[in-house]
């Protein structure tokens, strides 16, 4: 009866320092599904623009969202909530949400925003491209942003800790 518990046990560490039963590695490894996005709105009950759109997004310790399209209603109050699903500290790995306006250079914020450590990797000097931002956030920790949603376009969000912007990015699309 030991030599049974024995090879159990041998069997579940070896399992466990090998990832195979760590179900995050098994998804890095493997190619992610499809990303999930926000119900359109014309698929949603009718709604005034007045309505609050409630959105929700997560982010990882692997540098993604869950989600790389958003959605809501030019006009509309935007209650946008971003979670940090990973369990590293901001400072290693840390994630915010930026919407930038249509045709702002990415590359050009984001090198403004490896400096700005002091402003949550928020380059003040390009608020003026900036439609709403949120601060940063490490693991298990979220923060709610609320703005009004814009003309009717599509907007590129991003995280703009150093690095992230090539993998965390996406779209929000205004109606």
């Amino acid at each position: 009866m030991k030599m049974i518990k024995y090879v159990m046990i041998a069997g579940i560490v070896s399992l466990t320092a090998c990832g195979s039963g760590d179900e995050s590695s098994k998804k890095a490894e493997q190619p992610s599904e499809e990303p999930k996005t926000e119900t359109p709105a014309q698929e949603q009950p009718a709604a005034a623009a007045t309505d609050v759109a409630e959105l929700e997004i997560t982010g990882n310790d692997i540098m993604r969202y869950d989600k790389t399209e958003l959605r809501a209603k030019a006009g509309q109050k935007v209650k946008l909530t971003l979670h940090h699903a990973g369990k590293l500290a901001k400072e290693a790995m840390g994630h915010n949400i930026v919407i930038l306006k249509p045709g702002t250079d990415i590359a050009a914020f984001t090198a403004k925003a490896i400096d700005a450590k002091a402003t949550d990797y928020f380059p003040e000097s390009e608020a003026g491209n900036v439609i709403a931002h949120s601060k940063l956030i490490g693991g298990g920790e979220s923060t709610t942003i609320e703005f009004t949603a814009p003309a009717a376009g599509t907007y590129p969000f991003i995280c703009s800790f150093p690095g992230h912007s090539a993998f965390m990015k996406g779209d929000f699309i205004v109606e």
